[in-house]
Formats: C-alpha cells, sequence, structure tokens
C-alpha cells in the first residue's frame, strides 16, 4: 500500500516499507534519555517526550490531520504500532487519548475540538477517566455523582473511585447524574471537569503492588461550564459506550504489540535460565506463542471495524476478554516458572529483571476487573456478537 505524505508544500507517495523505515529511524534517532527516578522529573520527561513527537507529527496514528494526528491507513496504523513497540518509549500518561478522544472527535463541537484534542495529543494537559463509583463500578447507570444546573454551569457533588493516574490529571471527563436516581442511563450526563477547579480533591489508594497508580477524586459544589458538557444533557449514556468501545479497541493493538515483545523476552529469559528443556515449559511457551498471534489479528479486525462503521462494536469485549485473561495466566506462568527466584520482590539484590513477573503478576489481578469485568465483557459478548437472549439485569443500549 502507499500513501502520501506532506513533506513542505509537496504531497509525495510513501509505501509500507518506506513508511516503516521512516518511523524506525525517527525513533532511533531520538531515544527517550534515561528514565528519571523522581516522580516529578519522570512526568516533565514523559510530558517533554511526547511533545517531541507531537511537534514531529510522530503520534496519534489514527487520529485526523487537522486534530495533529497522523491520519494514517489501517495497514500503516499497525505498522506504527509495532515499532512504536520496538522503540520502547515512555507510554503518555492519563487515560485520555484512547477512551475520551474518539467521543470528543464523534460528538464535540468544532469548539471543543479545537480547545482540547492538540493540547490533549501533544500532553500539554493529561486527561483521566471519572467513571467508578464506591457503589458504581460495572454497574454505571447506578452512579450517584451529581450536577446541578445553576445559571450557566452545572453544580458537581459526589465521589469517584480507582481513578487511574489521577495524581497527574489535568482535566477529568466524568460521568454525573442530571436526571432521577431512577432514571438509570436516561439521566447521565458527559462533563469535562478542570482537576484543578476548587472543590476537586484527590487521595492516591496504594494498590497490592505498593504503587499508588489509582486515587479517589472528591466533588464539593465544583463549578463546570455548561460549555464543557459533551452532547446534550441527560444523553450520556451513548458516549459511554463510545468511550469504552473505544478504550479497549486502542488497547487492543497496543498490548498485542507490546505483549510480542514480553513473550520473546519470557521466551529468553527460559533459555537463559536453561528451562527449556522441560518440554511442559515448551509447551506452555508454544501456548502463549499461538495467543499472542491471535491477539495481533483480532486487534486488526476491530480496527478494521472501527475504519468501515466509525465505531469498534461488541468485538472490542472479546480482545478486552482475551487480553485480560492473557496477561493474568502469562504472568502466573511466569512466577511458577521461576520457582522460589520468582517470587524475590524487586527492593531484592537476588530478584530476577527487577521482580518484573512479580510486580506483573500482582498488578494483574486487577486486570479482569478495570474498563469492564470480565463478566461484563462475556455478558456483552454473549447478547451482541452471538445473538443470545438478553440480560435484564443489563441497562439497555
Amino acid at each position: 500500500m502507499t500513501q502520501q505524505i506532506e513533506t513542505g508544500t509537496v504531497m509525495t507517495i510513501e509505501s509500507d516499507d518506506e513508511f516503516r523505515a521512516r518511523i524506525r529511524q525517527w525513533f532511533a534517532d531520538n531515544r527517550p534519555a534515561k528514565r528519571p527516578r523522581d516522580p516529578a522529573e519522570r512526568k516533565s520527561w514523559v510530558r517533554a517526550y511526547h511533545a517531541r513527537m507531537y511537534d514531529a507529527r510522530m503520534t496519534g496514528p489514527s487520529w485526523p490531520l487537522e486534530y495533529g494526528g497522523m491520519g494514517l491507513s489501517f495497514a500503516q496504523q499497525v505498522i506504527y504500532q509495532e515499532e512504536l513497540a520496538k522503540a520502547r518509549v515512555p507510554s503518555p500518561l492519563g487515560t485520555g487519548l484512547g477512551i475520551v478522544a474518539p467521543t470528543i472527535i464523534t460528538y464535540g463541537t468544532d469548539e471543543q475540538k479545537q480547545r482540547w484534542l492538540g493540547p490533549m495529543l501533544r500532553q500539554d494537559l493529561i486527561w483521566c477517566q471519572g467513571y467508578s463509583e464506591p457503589g458504581a463500578g460495572s454497574d454505571l447507570p447506578a452512579l450517584r455523582t451529581t450536577a446541578r444546573r445553576e445559571d450557566d454551569f452545572y453544580v458537581v457533588n459526589g465521589q469517584k473511585v480507582w481513578t487511574t493516574h489521577a495524581t497527574d490529571a489535568d482535566v477529568f471527563f466524568t460521568l454525573v447524574r442530571t436526571g432521577t436516581q431512577e432514571s438509570r442511563q436516561k439521566g447521565i450526563t458527559y462533563l469535562i471537569i478542570d482537576a484543578h477547579a476548587p472543590g476537586v480533591t484527590v487521595r492516591p489508594l496504594k494498590d497490592i503492588t505498593g504503587g499508588e497508580h489509582f486515587a479517589e477524586v472528591f466533588f464539593d459544589d465544583v463549578r463546570v461550564p455548561i460549555a464543557d458538557r459533551i452532547g446534550e444533557e441527560n444523553q450520556g449514556w451513548p458516549l459511554v459506550r463510545t468511550s469504552l468501545g473505544h478504550e479497549r479497541a486502542a488497547g487492543a493493538m497496543n498490548q498485542a504489540t507490546n505483549y510480542r515483545r514480553i513473550l520473546d523476552e519470557l521466551i529468553a529469559l527460559a533459555r537463559e535460565r536453561g528451562l527449556t528443556t522441560d518440554p511442559l515449559t515448551r509447551d506452555r511457551l508454544a501456548d502463549f506463542e499461538i495467543r499472542v498471534r491471535l491477539m495481533k489479528y483480532n486487534a486488526s479486525r476491530i480496527i478494521n471495524d472501527i475504519i468501515a462503521h466509525g465505531e469498534p462494536g461488541p468485538a472490542s469485549s472479546v480482545s478486552r476478554l482475551f487480553i485480560t485473561m492473557f496477561e493474568q495466566e502469562l504472568h502466573e506462568f511466569a512466577v511458577e516458572m521461576l520457582g522460589a527466584d520468582g517470587i524475590v520482590t524487586r527492593d531484592s539484590e537476588r530478584a530476577i529483571q527487577r521482580g518484573r513477573w512479580l510486580t506483573g503478576f500482582l498488578g494483574s489481578r486487577a486486570s479482569t476487573i478495570g474498563a469492564g469485568t470480565s463478566e461484563i465483557q462475556r455478558n456483552t459478548i454473549a447478547e451482541q456478537v452471538l445473538g443470545l437472549p438478553r440480560d435484564p439485569a443489563m441497562p439497555a443500549r
């Protein structure tokens, strides 16, 4: 395949092989500096690197050109993700790029798109999701955070929890209740909230790995301009479905390329330690090899659906379920394969590869909960992919 690219004021034709070579060379010429240990310095380091990528038009592979993206074809998006994984560049901060960005592109006004998309992609502003609540995780229509109209503002009160990277956030994309509690999904509105506004409190939560990747967020009479609402009041539920579908779709190709590299590293470790002489170990590694290839093919199918229909569709739930189960089982096997060395923590001098496999094992315990539990994914697959009878307890589309 070929694609037109702009070089100065001239449009030239670039083949897929030429595109891969150009992408690979850019990452080779622009390797990130060593990762800082200090959290504040690390945050600045990530933002600076992604700003460099944005300024060079080397980020946002699926994003339209007018919003700072690359506007790549499907084939070149796959190539880009493969080279990005090999380059080992720092992941962007926050959760906005794969979740709220497609929602803004689909439902936002022209003014909102111009105001938010470029700074989000450049990492000038870090966006985080504010969906889950103490009593509304998998059952999002039960959320209780309220937004009351007052002149040209909403006044927001409530609590969110398990908010990923909330301590880094400049902006929250948030679900609030503007209807009655009984209205469930018919009374939900999609708001964009300044994370530094008066009345916003963020409290970190320590997880089983010892890290603080999540937080709880409190809103106490936070005033949000009506202009910062996406879509219409009480009509946020379809936007939620777009956000979650794109979250699973965006993660599919990224994770497929990342787990290709991670599995290769695990196989290399097994060989280094002489463990591949065990036929059971070889059998398990072969199984993971098959599954990591399937992961890539399924991710490609989802991207094709987005290109064809504008939405990832229910197949994104297949990908989400497959990847989270793979992630858990791979790390369980890695710890088991390493034996006693596999349970040495990263602080010990005896830790294998700084304890990465134990840390991954502990972190993956939450994989089948976040972004919709495995039970939710199975319901979606059963009803919308296999055509089985609908669960009456689940909200209507």
